[in-house]
């Protein structure tokens, strides 16, 4: 592709959260953990990390990194203790090129100030987050 020539929308431009669960109930024991051997700053909703695309240096994204309780939902109905969350460039053309694939689509879609959200599943079962920040913070 020219570097003139815009790239289609609907894609992901990196990776916006790694989120998994903990075996311990409230997940205090590993987020303690991580912090003390890593540095990683303990926190219920999760760390932040920064950083800013080569294509676009203009923008700052986040990645977030949050450990969820053993007992937490928000990773179902997915098959594995763990879940990434993909920031993408156009949430609606991404789902619009994988609708009619092979691809299992969740007909579930939440639209927060911090961005719009929706999941997908890999041909394993593991849930998949995709998130569209929203145009003010771009990340």
């Amino acid at each position: 592709m020219s570097s003139t020539q815009a790239a289609p929308r609907g894609r992901v431009l990196g990776i916006g959260g790694i989120f998994f669960k903990s075996k311990d109930a409230d997940a205090e024991g590993l987020r303690s953990w991580y912090q003390d051997k890593l540095g990683i700053k303990k926190s219920p909703h999760g760390t932040m990390f920064p950083w800013k695309s080569c294509e676009g240096p203009e923008t700052e994204h986040v990645t977030v990194w949050s450990i969820f309780p053993s007992t937490s939902k928000y990773l179902d109905p997915g098959s594995a203790d763990f879940m990434i969350n993909y920031i993408v460039d156009d949430l609606d053309a991404l789902l619009e090129n994988l609708n009619g694939t092979d691809v299992k689509i969740d007909p579930k879609r939440e639209d927060h100030e911090y961005g719009r959200f929706a999941w997908i599943y890999d041909p394993q079962g593991r849930k998949i987050e995709l998130w569209q920040p929203p145009a003010s913070n771009a990340s």
